[in-house]
């Protein structure tokens, strides 16, 4: 079966709080020839795991790693690296998705409110402007 993974599905098999969903999480995710897995879904699983659970920085990145490294996975691994190297520099997996994707879509410059998403961005190379009210 080629399925298309929920959050949920993902959350319950990392975080194993209910015994019953996770089993079934586990068993549909190893079965499975091919998991894809879309951006709003890993934003959604980064936002779950670090608000809901509290996971450290270091352990959602660990899972996410492990999670597109997965033999069936199919995911569009360079938005998750450009949103990983945000995500590790101390900012918002969502912000590095974002602007990958912009781009990809034939955005130049990333524009925000959040200075600290700006940063990291020109940090990295992209070209990126902090609006003002």
């Amino acid at each position: 079966m080629k399925i298309i993974a929920d959050t949920n599905v993902l959350v319950r098999a990392v975080v194993r709080d209910d015994v019953k969903q996770a089993r079934a999480a586990s068993r549909i995710l190893k079965e499975a020839e091919l998991i894809a897995v879309t951006l709003p879904c890993l934003c959604e699983f980064v936002w779950v795991l670090q608000r809901v659970y509290d996971f450290a920085r270091q352990e959602i990145g660990e899972a996410l790693e492990a999670l597109v490294d997965a033999g069936n996975v199919v995911v569009n691994r360079p938005a998750v690296e450009a949103g990983l190297e945000v995500f590790y520099a101390g900012g918002d997996f969502a912000d590095g998705l974002i602007a990958y994707e912009g781009s990809w879509l034939g955005g130049e410059t990333f524009v925000s409110f959040d200075r600290k998403a700006v940063s990291l961005l020109v940090k990295r190379g992209q070209d990126a402007r902090l609006l003002t009210s």
